[in-house]
């Protein structure tokens, strides 16, 4: 695998000249030049790098998903994730446009931003999961950037708290279009919460119970071809709960189907629910029922 190292390093591979700050840039998408396309099948970078593009020719690949880009999306790529791209197909002269903003991580170091872009799950997002933008949405996007690229040609010792300032406003305006995204898409969410619905009760309605376990949540968005964070994200704002929950739902619920019907034993119930131990299987109950599994038992009695 190939990893680009430094901002500089991306100028050179895309025919750009030089950055003006080592550890931030702006580039425009319509000014770059792909070179030696080999790098690009398989690669990382050790840096942030937030995208607005429109009207790409080529398709950005993450895991075993394409993404072609025809209007206007935002993608959001974390130091060391991996990605694939098909330089091949990036036609010089089409009529690609937008911006990618790479930062650094040393340019966040001993700003509040350091820890709370850690925090913010698009970045662990798929390409396929990227952010649609509205008309109005994409104007305010690109005003950013415009402003972060102008901040750029004049450094001095208030450009980075100003491009800073900038970046956290770039990226809570993000947070509230996905969070828009996921509510105009119900059709597709609603789609995707049946599946997982259906997914769970395959595995707590199989005659053999959880014999691999507890299902995960990485599985269950592998099985839908989504990242966990974006499964997560999307049920949060359709249902007010994450994946996890979803799941430790499922478990007291058949739980309590087992302790109200079956004389199998507590230990006996946590097993066929996977679980390892049956304390957890107690604490958990507890926690969800404000009941120990035997005092829930004992109301059917």
């Amino acid at each position: 695998m190939n990893i680009i190292n430094s901002i500089s390093e991306k100028h050179r591979l895309v025919s750009l000249p030089e950055p003006l700050h080592p550890l931030v840039s702006v580039i425009r998408v319509e000014d770059m030049r792909f070179l030696e396309s080999n790098i690009w099948e398989h690669f990382s970078v050790n840096f942030y790098c937030i995208s607005l593009k429109r009207n790409i020719t080529g398709k950005t690949r993450y895991g075993q998903q394409y993404y072609d880009y025809n209007k206007g999306v935002m993608t959001f790529l974390a130091p060391k994730q991996v990605m694939s791209i098909d330089a091949s197909q990036m036609d010089p002269l089409n009529s690609a446009s937008g911006y990618a903003l790479l930062i650094h991580p040393d340019f966040l170091y001993k700003h509040p931003l350091a820890a709370v872009i850690k925090n913010y799950g698009f970045f662990s997002y798929a390409v396929n999961e990227a952010l649609h933008l509205s008309e109005k949405e994409e104007k305010y996007m690109a005003e950013i950037f415009e402003k972060i690229d102008e901040e750029y040609q004049h450094i001095d010792k208030h450009t980075q708290d100003i491009i800073l300032s900038q970046i956290d406003l770039l990226l809570n305006y993000s947070n509230r279009f996905y969070e828009r995204q996921f509510i105009t898409r119900k059709a597709v969410s609603h789609d995707l919460l049946g599946k997982m619905e259906q997914l769970l009760n395959e595995c707590f309605e199989g005659g053999e119970g959880l014999t691999k376990g507890i299902p995960t949540v990485e599985y269950l968005a592998g099985q839908l071809n989504l990242t966990p964070h974006y499964l997560s994200d999307m049920l949060r704002s359709l249902t007010g709960q994450s994946a996890q929950q979803h799941i430790q739902g499922k478990l007291i619920e058949k739980a309590k189907e087992y302790l109200s019907v079956t004389n199998l034993s507590v230990a006996q119930i946590a097993y066929q629910l996977g679980f390892e131990y049956p304390q957890s299987f107690n604490k958990l109950f507890k926690k969800k029922t404000n009941s120990s599994p035997l005092e829930f038992r004992h109301t059917f009695n």
